[in-house]
Formats: structure tokens, C-alpha cells, sequence
């Protein structure tokens, strides 16, 4: 079974074709399914903009697959809930590490008891006939002072952002540790168990 992955992202990518290990199941990139462009992240919830990702990629394929994507935002306890669906956007058009420091500059004065952060994930999957099923994930953590590693490839907080309950940040962590806990992992898992139990593959 082929499912589109609306993404180019390829950590991302790899992040979930691992939760979907084992299935028989093919998890294909924007790129590998041949479709151009970008679908339009203009949602004001992570549930249309992730909606938004899946239409683009059902509209653009002509055998009309199952396709899946996923929007996730940071909200930060000290900034009010920023940047939130904006977490890849707030600092404009600009590189993973200046949006990581960004992040670090705009918590320049706040102390580590008081860094603490959400990590939210809502996926949607789209049958052939774009029939949607939602499914969410989250996950506390604290923001950090400082990286202690390099951020993973378009991944701004992966450096600094460690879950609660463990002593690596997303960036120090494998792909299984990181899906076994992440907000991330959290949504496509329930996916995986949707597609096992009720599509049968």
C-alpha cells in the first residue's frame, strides 16, 4: 500500500516511516511521488493546516492514493503560547540555527523553572476518496539555555528541547527513543493502529 507523505521534509520522513515499520506499507515524499509545489499553510489551527498538506497531495496525484501529513507547533508557557502554529515561520524566512537562536533570544531573561514548553502534532490521513481520520499528540518538555548538539536538518528545536522525564534533547536522541515519547510519534502511531486494525494491512 502507497501513502503520500506531504513533505519534502526528509527527517521528518524518516521519523514516521519508522513508526510505520513493519507494516506493509510504502511512505513516499512530495518528491518521490512526482508532485510539484507546495500546498498554502494559511490555517489558523494545526488541524487545517495539516488537512491543507493531505488535500494538496490527493489533488495532485492522479491515481488518487491515501496520503497523510501533519502540522506541529512549540507553544511556549513564557511567551504566552508562541510561536505555536508558527513555529517554523516566526523568525521569517530564515536557516534552522536562526530560528533556534530566535527562540533562545527571545528567552534571554527567563529562568529554567520557568522554560516550559508543549510540543503539539495533530495527523491526518486521507482515503482515495478524501475521507479524513485525525490523529494527535503531545508532549511537555523545557526549552534550554543552549544546544548542547547541532539541530537535526529543519528541525529549529530539536537542540533545545528536552522532554520531561529524560536527560537528551530530540537532537541527542535515536529515531526509535525520539518516536517512542514524541508528540510526533504519538499521532502517527495512532495512525499506524488505525491502518492495521481497520484498513487491515
Amino acid at each position: 500500500m502507497n501513502i503520500i507523505l506531504s513533505t519534502r521534509n526528509l527527517s521528518k520522513t524518516l521519523q514516521i516511516q519508522t513508526v510505520f515499520a513493519g507494516l506493509y506499507v510504502n511512505i513516499m515524499t512530495l518528491e518521490q511521488a512526482g508532485i510539484t509545489g507546495e500546498a498554502v499553510e494559511d490555517g489558523d489551527t494545526l488541524a487545517a493546516n495539516s488537512y491543507k498538506k493531505a488535500s494538496f497531495a490527493l489533488q495532485k496525484t492522479t491515481q488518487k492514493q491515501w496520503c497523510m501529513a501533519d502540522d506541529t507547533g512549540v507553544f511556549i508557557d513564557a511567551l504566552d503560547g508562541a510561536p505555536g502554529i508558527h513555529a517554523a515561520r516566526w523568525a521569517g524566512d530564515v536557516s534552522t540555527e536562526e530560528i533556534m537562536q530566535y527562540t533562545l533570544d527571545k528567552l534571554q531573561d527567563v529562568p529554567p523553572s520557568e522554560r516550559g514548553a508543549s510540543f503539539k502534532t495533530v495527523a491526518i490521513l486521507l482515503d482515495p476518496k478524501g475521507e479524513s481520520h485525525i490523529f494527535t499528540g503531545e508532549l511537555r518538555g523545557t526549552i534550554l539555555e543552549a544546544p548542547r548538539v547541532p539541530c537535526q536538518p529543519n528541525m529549529p528545536y530539536s537542540a533545545i528541547f528536552q522532554p520531561n522525564g529524560h536527560d537528551k534533547t530530540w537532537a541527542e536522541m535515536t529515531t526509535e527513543e525520539e518516536n517512542a515519547i514524541s508528540h510526533r510519534g504519538q499521532a502517527f502511531s495512532k495512525m499506524r493502529g488505525f491502518l492495521k486494525t481497520v484498513v487491515n494491512i
